[in-house]
């Protein structure tokens, strides 16, 4: 899964079109930048911008927005209705998929120290990155804001860069925070017992359960645990602006523990969430729109081997290009024919009046072939784009010997990349095995033979794995990890042959 920032820089412009738009333009134009949002305000005469992409596009990004900001907004002439200290007031970095909250700080840091480098500007750290407890609030840090900051030089000296006024920039104030949700419930009732309920929220709810960012169904049942005796009637809600996919699934995880339901597809989790909270009720909620995984899909989606349609995909193979080869095939292999099937299996045996009985078995058993084909969707990807960056490694050049060591490490590094993806791979699939030992027993008998092609195509994945892995193991130099490498995929290869073996037999015996 790939790894996504969150960057939310606010510049000191929201009446003039073309210093917004070209603002937008250094963000969209940065490699891996996906630009989310631009939020101009008049009054406010400031925008607010939102992209995301790995840690190191996202800080390459917030650089480039400053450098086209620097001689297109002059703070000397700026006028506004909210507080400021700079040009670029403020740039928070934020973990939305598979980043942590000190990767975050990490970018700050970085970003605070290639701003400086370049530009000779202060900059002041604050949230999660705050190096000093009083720097931890914004508002603390932009106390006197613009107008008010050549007289913080002693006390308040920046945690980058010089301690010196640059007149037409200010400063700027660097971070790591949480995601914020803005989330609105609509109730009937008056304006003072809708008051009563928001203060109760924010004062009990926050010591309670941290509200300000606690998964949406949290929040809205803080209605009926701090005022029961109102028993006011919930008639809808709404997210503004943008969320994250994990803290819709979070939600939608809670209805199906709370309801006892069995949902598997992300979609009917997504449907579920907008229906229980009522999201479409003052208007149509489209994920596509509102979820930030899903609008970066829709822009990286033509770049990714799985986006292709099968026969692109076949032809991607068969042309004359190293990759997408055997390992990508392996994967889909297992995605399709192998994880999918035994879903299907399951699906087709769930809910049916003459397998009743089963149906507790089947809850359980089609999760795992659903996360793991998902899961599995990734590595048809990744194993293309570890052998590209080997390949990458070898056209590197080695006129000195610095060069020819480096080219040595990135070869090295890629190899061992194109290693560890089919070990994954077939690391994943092995899993698979009791599950799917139990749905050959249980299976609805009409797909027996849907259960032993996935039982090949499961096998065959983890040959191809492990093919894949020797070849190139053969130049690796790290003898260690040569040996502990090929003793695990052979183990691994060996577990696939005999419980391929075994639901082979199951199914052959089942009548």
């Amino acid at each position: 899964m790939a790894k996504l920032v969150e960057c939310v820089p606010n510049f000191s412009e929201g009446r003039n079109k073309k210093v917004i738009d070209a603002i937008a333009e250094a963000i969209s134009s940065t490699e891996g930048c996906s630009l989310l949002d631009v939020d101009p305000g008049s009054s406010t005469n400031r925008t607010v911008y939102s992209f995301v992409g790995s840690p190191e596009a996202v800080v390459e990004g917030a650089l480039n927005t400053a450098r086209t900001a620097f001689p297109l907004i002059d703070m000397t002439k700026h006028t506004g209705e909210h507080p400021r200290m700079g040009a670029m007031d403020v740039c928070p970095f934020i973990p939305v998929q598979n980043v942590t909250m000190e990767d975050c700080v990490n970018c700050a840091n970085i970003f605070a120290q290639h701003l400086t480098d370049v530009m000779h500007v202060p900059v002041y750290l604050y949230g999660e990155a705050a190096r000093k407890e009083n720097r931890r609030s914004l508002p603390s840090v932009r106390a006197g804001e613009y107008g008010a900051f050549p007289l913080k030089r002693t006390e308040w000296a920046p945690d980058y860069g010089p301690a010196t006024f640059v007149a037409s920039w200010g400063a700027t104030v660097a971070g790591a925070r949480k995601f914020l949700v803005a989330y609105n419930i609509n109730l009937l009732s008056t304006k003072e017992q809708a008051h009563r309920i928001a203060l109760d929220i924010r004062e009990k709810g926050r010591s309670k359960d941290q509200v300000g960012t606690a998964l949406l169904y949290k929040t809205l049942s803080l209605i009926w645990w701090f005022e029961p005796d109102l028993n006011l009637p919930v008639v809808g809600s709404e997210i503004v602006g943008l969320i994250p996919l994990r803290a819709v699934l979070d939600c939608a995880d809670f209805y199906i523990q709370r309801d006892r339901l069995f949902i598997v597809e992300e979609e009917h989790k997504v449907r579920l969430v907008i229906s229980k909270l009522g999201l479409d009720s003052l208007g149509p909620f489209v994920p596509k729109e509102r979820i930030i995984e899903y609008m970066v899909e829709r822009t990286e989606e033509d770049k990714r081997l799985v986006s292709l349609s099968l026969q692109q995909f076949v032809r991607s193979v068969g042309a004359r290009t190293a990759a997408p080869g055997g390992g990508s095939v392996s994967a889909v292999c297992v995605c399709i024919s192998g994880a999918a099937l035994g879903a299907m299996v399951g699906q087709m045996t769930y809910g049916k009046r003459q397998f009743d009985s089963l149906d507790s078995i089947m809850r359980r058993l089609i999760p795992p072939f659903h996360q793991a084909m998902n899961e599995l969707l990734v590595m048809v990807d990744a194993d293309s784009k570890a052998f590209s960056r080997y390949m990458a490694a070898l056209k590197m050049p080695r006129n000195t010997s610095d060069e020819v060591k480096r080219r040595e490490a990135a070869m090295q590094e890629g190899l061992k990349q194109a290693v560890v993806v089919p070990l994954s791979l077939a690391e994943r699939v092995n899993l698979l095995w009791p599950c799917l030992k139990e749905m050959v027993i249980y299976g609805n008998v009409a797909c027996k033979s849907d259960l032993q092609v996935a039982a090949k195509a499961l096998e065959t994945a983890v040959f191809g794995a492990y093919y894949n892995i020797v070849i190139n193991l053969k130049d690796i130099t790290d003898e260690s990890f040569k040996v502990t490498t090929q003793q695990r995929a052979s183990a691994l290869l060996t577990e696939a042959r005999e419980s391929a073996n075994a639901v082979l037999d199951t199914a052959e015996r089942k009548k």
